[in-house]
């Protein structure tokens, strides 16, 4: 019975499947294949030049957890990346998209592109080179030294006491992407004759009007939001290696993907690379479970 209703359904819906078609063979072959040869490569011992790599079990998980010092500093800086920039992004997104949408269309226009073009351009990150250079030109310290406030120039970018706060406001800086976007065309999706309702069921101001209609009205750009957002604070490297390089200051911005692309395109112990790419695998997927499960309650509520 169940055959006979899925050859149904396939005939039934048989043009939908074809346009599908190319992107789930994509999606197989450059995205499910790779991780599963990923995850079949954590257990072994591979370098890239001898082939086939030597299985050793669980050897790369037992050495990561019991042996590798520098694998609880990526963690602990990768974790305490995640829970300030990512729930601070996302709130910081959302909250601008809701503004930004009061605006008229050009202006609308005109300060989206403004908040979106940091996470397209690379080259920005010469921008806060030249703002934290440890040269008594650098921006920063050039304005303390005019103000008297430093004596001498300070070494933001190599200090460990400064590295972290630098990752985090470059990364905030720059975390007005695909969410900020999903955000803005989630609100402008809200059709007015909502707003008209609620003012007639009793929501008498704006912050009524974003916490029980236009909220509960985005469920898909929210949850599409926090996915990206968590993605990125999990995920933090490029903006580590391009203002401090590798490896920084007694590992102090040793994070998760910094210490994934050392092993895999330094030392290229892929084994090694590949178990530490599951660990980040599974805690981005637990944080993900997690916040999916809030978001739709509050959505559906």
């Amino acid at each position: 019975m169940k055959k006979r209703e899925l050859r149904k359904d396939l005939k039934k819906y048989r043009l939908c499947y074809v346009m599908i078609a190319p992107y789930m063979l994509l999606f197989i072959f450059f995205v499910l294949v790779p991780i599963l040869i990923s995850f079949v490569f954590s257990f072994t011992d591979f370098n890239m030049v001898e082939f086939p790599p030597r299985f050793n079990g669980m050897n790369n998980y037992i050495r990561i957890f019991l042996e590798d010092d520098d694998f609880l500093i990526a963690i602990r800086n990768t974790l305490t990346l995640a829970v300030i920039i990512g729930p601070v992004s996302y709130f910081a997104c959302l909250i601008m998209a809701w503004f930004i949408n009061e605006l008229g269309p050009a202006l609308r226009a005109f300060l989206t592109f403004c908040f979106y073009a940091p996470t397209i351009s690379g080259s920005l990150f010469v921008m806060w080179a030249f703002l934290f250079s440890g040269d008594q030109y650098g921006m920063l310290n050039s304005a303390l030294m005019t103000l008297g406030i430093s004596d001498e120039p300070q070494q933001w970018l190599t200090n460990t006491q400064t590295m972290l706060p630098i990752v985090i406001i470059v990364q905030i800086w720059m975390s007005f992407g695909s969410s900020f976007l999903s955000f803005i065309a989630g609100l402008q999706g809200i059709p007015r004759s909502l707003y008209e309702a609620g003012s007639i069921d009793g929501v008498r101001n704006r912050w009524q009007e974003l916490f029980y209609l236009t909220l509960p009205s985005m469920g898909p750009q929210l949850l599409f939001g926090a996915v990206m957002q968590i993605a990125a604070a999990f995920s933090i490297g490029s903006t580590i290696t391009s203002l401090m390089g590798y490896p920084t200051t007694d590992n102090a911005a040793l994070t998760m993907l910094t210490y994934i692309n050392d092993y895999g395109s330094m030392r290229y112990e892929m084994g090694y690379a590949c178990a530490l790419c599951f660990i980040l695998f599974a805690m981005i997927t637990i944080v993900h479970v997690v916040v999916e499960r809030i978001i739709k309650k509050y959505a559906s509520a």
